[in-house]
């Protein structure tokens, strides 16, 4: 029974406790993180291909 009571205990800690930040400005973070996800994977994909290049051209030196 001591989870029952942990979980009713996170609960109301986190209801009551906790200062949330408002639902605008969370959308706006949400769509930060999401514009930077893309342009980071963008990045890492263009460094991905550049170096299956540059390798690519060095073993055909061989």
């Amino acid at each position: 029974m001591k989870v029952i009571e942990y979980i009713k205990d996170s609960f109301e800690e986190l209801s009551t406790k906790m200062t949330w930040i408002p639902f605008s400005e969370a959308q706006k973070s949400t769509v930060v993180v999401a514009i930077f996800t893309i342009l980071f994977a963008l990045a890492v994909f263009v460094v991905d291909k550049a170096f299956q290049n540059l390798l690519s051209e060095y073993f055909k030196l061989f």
